[in-house]
Protein backbone atom coordinates (compact mmCIF):
# COMPACT_ATOMS: atom_id res chain seq x y z
CA UNK A 1 0.00 0.00 0.00
CA UNK A 2 1.20 3.41 -0.72
CA UNK A 3 0.78 6.37 1.92
CA UNK A 4 -0.95 9.77 1.04
CA UNK A 5 -0.73 12.00 4.19
CA UNK A 6 -3.29 14.79 4.61
CA UNK A 7 -3.03 17.30 7.06
CA UNK A 8 -5.92 19.07 7.29
CA UNK A 9 -5.71 22.71 9.45
CA UNK A 10 -9.12 23.62 10.79
CA UNK A 11 -10.84 25.19 13.57
CA UNK A 12 -13.84 23.45 15.08
CA UNK A 13 -16.47 27.03 15.07
CA UNK A 14 -15.46 27.31 11.17
CA UNK A 15 -18.61 26.24 9.70
CA UNK A 16 -16.62 25.90 6.61
CA UNK A 17 -14.01 23.64 8.33
CA UNK A 18 -17.50 21.29 8.81
CA UNK A 19 -18.42 21.08 5.22
CA UNK A 20 -14.71 21.11 4.31
CA UNK A 21 -14.69 17.70 6.03
CA UNK A 22 -17.74 16.35 4.89
CA UNK A 23 -15.70 17.12 1.38
CA UNK A 24 -12.96 15.67 2.18
CA UNK A 25 -14.64 12.15 2.98
CA UNK A 26 -16.45 12.58 -0.23
CA UNK A 27 -12.75 12.21 -1.74
CA UNK A 28 -11.43 10.12 0.14
CA UNK A 29 -14.09 7.79 -0.79
CA UNK A 30 -13.76 8.90 -4.81
CA UNK A 31 -9.99 8.05 -3.51
CA UNK A 32 -10.66 4.79 -2.25
CA UNK A 33 -12.02 3.45 -5.71
CA UNK A 34 -9.81 4.81 -8.11
CA UNK A 35 -6.71 4.39 -6.09
CA UNK A 36 -7.56 1.12 -3.76
CA UNK A 37 -3.44 0.86 -3.42
CA UNK A 38 -3.27 4.20 -1.66
CA UNK A 39 -3.69 4.52 2.48
CA UNK A 40 -4.59 7.70 2.98
CA UNK A 41 -3.45 9.24 6.71
CA UNK A 42 -5.44 12.05 7.61
CA UNK A 43 -3.90 14.79 10.77
CA UNK A 44 -5.99 17.09 12.15
CA UNK A 45 -4.16 20.31 13.20
CA UNK A 46 -5.01 23.55 15.09
CA UNK A 47 -6.13 26.70 14.24
CA UNK A 48 -7.97 29.22 16.13
CA UNK A 49 -10.67 31.85 14.30
CA UNK A 50 -10.24 34.06 17.36
CA UNK A 51 -6.77 33.45 19.15
CA UNK A 52 -7.56 36.80 21.56
CA UNK A 53 -11.11 35.13 22.57
CA UNK A 54 -11.44 35.36 26.37
CA UNK A 55 -10.91 31.32 27.95
CA UNK A 56 -14.90 32.34 28.82
CA UNK A 57 -15.79 32.95 25.31
CA UNK A 58 -18.73 35.80 24.78
CA UNK A 59 -22.37 35.88 23.92
CA UNK A 60 -22.69 34.57 20.58
CA UNK A 61 -24.75 37.28 19.40
CA UNK A 62 -22.72 39.70 20.41
CA UNK A 63 -19.48 37.89 18.16
CA UNK A 64 -21.55 38.12 14.93
CA UNK A 65 -22.59 41.72 15.45
CA UNK A 66 -19.36 42.63 16.46
CA UNK A 67 -18.01 40.67 13.51
CA UNK A 68 -20.51 41.24 10.69
CA UNK A 69 -22.67 44.32 11.89
CA UNK A 70 -26.23 44.74 10.82
CA UNK A 71 -26.26 42.63 7.94
CA UNK A 72 -25.19 39.39 10.75
CA UNK A 73 -27.43 36.92 9.52
CA UNK A 74 -26.60 36.83 5.58
CA UNK A 75 -23.13 35.52 6.11
CA UNK A 76 -24.66 32.45 7.32
CA UNK A 77 -27.30 32.20 4.84
CA UNK A 78 -25.00 30.85 2.02
CA UNK A 79 -23.13 28.32 4.20
CA UNK A 80 -26.56 26.88 5.61
CA UNK A 81 -27.61 26.05 2.10
CA UNK A 82 -24.48 24.77 1.59
CA UNK A 83 -24.44 23.14 4.73
CA UNK A 84 -28.10 21.42 3.47
CA UNK A 85 -26.34 20.20 0.18
CA UNK A 86 -23.74 18.27 2.29
CA UNK A 87 -25.99 16.89 4.82
CA UNK A 88 -25.19 19.45 8.15
CA UNK A 89 -28.01 21.27 9.50
CA UNK A 90 -26.50 23.69 10.82
CA UNK A 91 -28.46 25.14 14.04
CA UNK A 92 -26.75 29.05 13.90
CA UNK A 93 -29.86 30.59 15.38
CA UNK A 94 -29.64 28.51 18.65
CA UNK A 95 -25.73 28.82 19.07
CA UNK A 96 -25.42 30.74 22.27
CA UNK A 97 -21.72 30.94 22.95
CA UNK A 98 -18.91 32.18 20.77
CA UNK A 99 -15.79 30.13 22.52
CA UNK A 100 -12.06 29.81 22.84
CA UNK A 101 -11.14 26.40 21.08
CA UNK A 102 -7.61 26.16 22.74
CA UNK A 103 -9.02 23.09 25.06
CA UNK A 104 -11.04 22.03 22.60
CA UNK A 105 -8.50 21.78 19.70
CA UNK A 106 -6.25 19.96 22.65
CA UNK A 107 -8.60 16.99 22.76
CA UNK A 108 -8.23 16.70 19.16
CA UNK A 109 -4.24 17.43 19.49
CA UNK A 110 -4.02 14.27 21.86
CA UNK A 111 -6.35 11.58 20.01
CA UNK A 112 -4.20 9.14 17.64
CA UNK A 113 -4.61 10.14 13.84
CA UNK A 114 -7.10 8.06 12.38
CA UNK A 115 -10.35 7.15 13.51
CA UNK A 116 -10.03 8.25 16.78
CA UNK A 117 -9.00 11.61 15.63
CA UNK A 118 -11.62 12.00 13.26
CA UNK A 119 -14.53 10.68 15.88
CA UNK A 120 -12.98 13.95 18.18
CA UNK A 121 -13.38 16.37 15.08
CA UNK A 122 -16.43 15.24 14.40
CA UNK A 123 -17.90 15.04 17.86
CA UNK A 124 -17.07 18.61 18.47
CA UNK A 125 -17.86 20.06 14.83
CA UNK A 126 -22.00 18.09 15.79
CA UNK A 127 -22.00 19.16 19.48
CA UNK A 128 -21.46 22.67 18.17
CA UNK A 129 -22.62 23.60 14.94
CA UNK A 130 -25.47 20.79 15.30
CA UNK A 131 -26.57 20.26 18.58
CA UNK A 132 -25.31 24.43 19.67
CA UNK A 133 -23.96 22.82 22.83
CA UNK A 134 -21.83 25.51 24.74
CA UNK A 135 -17.65 24.35 24.51
CA UNK A 136 -16.83 26.85 27.00
CA UNK A 137 -18.80 24.33 29.76
CA UNK A 138 -16.02 22.07 30.75
CA UNK A 139 -18.67 19.27 31.58
CA UNK A 140 -19.92 19.44 28.25
CA UNK A 141 -16.66 19.35 26.47
CA UNK A 142 -15.76 15.86 28.69
CA UNK A 143 -19.45 14.46 27.57
CA UNK A 144 -17.91 15.58 24.19
CA UNK A 145 -14.59 13.72 24.59
CA UNK A 146 -16.57 10.32 26.26
CA UNK A 147 -19.03 9.82 23.09
CA UNK A 148 -15.81 10.50 20.68
CA UNK A 149 -14.18 7.27 22.90
CA UNK A 150 -12.23 8.61 25.22
CA UNK A 151 -12.25 8.24 29.20
CA UNK A 152 -13.65 10.82 31.34
CA UNK A 153 -11.20 10.61 33.54
CA UNK A 154 -8.30 11.25 30.69
CA UNK A 155 -10.18 13.72 29.14
CA UNK A 156 -10.82 16.08 32.08
CA UNK A 157 -7.00 15.51 32.70
CA UNK A 158 -6.55 16.82 29.27
CA UNK A 159 -8.83 20.15 30.20
CA UNK A 160 -6.71 20.92 33.09
CA UNK A 161 -3.05 20.56 31.45
CA UNK A 162 -2.19 23.96 31.62
CA UNK A 163 1.25 22.35 29.10
CA UNK A 164 -0.85 20.91 26.38
CA UNK A 165 -3.36 24.10 25.84
CA UNK A 166 -0.06 25.76 25.04
CA UNK A 167 1.53 23.38 23.03
CA UNK A 168 -2.00 23.62 21.31
CA UNK A 169 -1.68 27.70 21.22
CA UNK A 170 1.99 26.85 19.79
CA UNK A 171 0.49 24.96 16.92
CA UNK A 172 -1.66 27.50 16.02
CA UNK A 173 0.99 30.26 15.90
CA UNK A 174 3.25 27.82 13.36
CA UNK A 175 0.01 27.42 10.97
CA UNK A 176 0.22 31.81 11.04
CA UNK A 177 3.62 30.94 10.51
CA UNK A 178 3.30 28.85 7.36
CA UNK A 179 1.01 31.47 6.00
CA UNK A 180 -1.86 30.19 6.68
CA UNK A 181 -4.23 32.77 7.49
CA UNK A 182 -7.94 31.40 6.31
CA UNK A 183 -9.13 27.27 7.03
CA UNK A 184 -10.07 24.77 6.05
CA UNK A 185 -6.16 24.31 4.85
CA UNK A 186 -5.38 21.12 2.87
CA UNK A 187 -1.77 19.76 2.77
CA UNK A 188 -1.30 16.74 0.54
CA UNK A 189 2.05 14.92 0.88
CA UNK A 190 3.24 17.79 2.39
CA UNK A 191 4.04 19.00 -0.92
CA UNK A 192 0.38 20.62 -2.20
CA UNK A 193 -1.30 22.55 -0.35
CA UNK A 194 -5.57 23.87 -0.85
CA UNK A 195 -6.86 26.62 0.49
CA UNK A 196 -10.77 26.36 0.72
CA UNK A 197 -13.81 23.86 1.70
CA UNK A 198 -13.17 22.62 -1.84
CA UNK A 199 -15.47 20.17 -3.63
CA UNK A 200 -14.41 16.62 -3.37
CA UNK A 201 -13.51 16.24 -7.13
CA UNK A 202 -10.97 19.26 -6.60
CA UNK A 203 -9.47 17.73 -3.57
CA UNK A 204 -9.00 14.57 -5.18
CA UNK A 205 -7.23 15.99 -7.78
CA UNK A 206 -4.53 17.60 -5.28
CA UNK A 207 -4.33 14.26 -3.69
CA UNK A 208 -3.31 12.74 -7.25
CA UNK A 209 -1.18 15.94 -8.08
CA UNK A 210 0.88 15.16 -4.74
CA UNK A 211 1.10 11.31 -5.33
CA UNK A 212 2.62 12.08 -8.93
CA UNK A 213 4.89 14.49 -7.36
CA UNK A 214 6.32 12.15 -5.00
CA UNK A 215 6.91 9.71 -7.79
CA UNK A 216 8.58 12.14 -10.03
CA UNK A 217 10.85 12.89 -7.03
Amino acid sequence: MKTLTIDVVSDVVCPWCYIGKRRLERALALLAIQYPDVEPEVRWHTFQLNPDMSPEGMPRADYVKNKFGDAANSPYERVAAVGKEVGLPFAFDRISRQPNTVVAHSLIAVSEPGMAQDAMVEALFKAYFIEARDLTEASVLIDIAESAGMDRVLAEQHLQNAALHSQTIDSDKAAREMGITGVPFFIFNRQVGLSGAHEGETLLQGMVEAMNAATDD
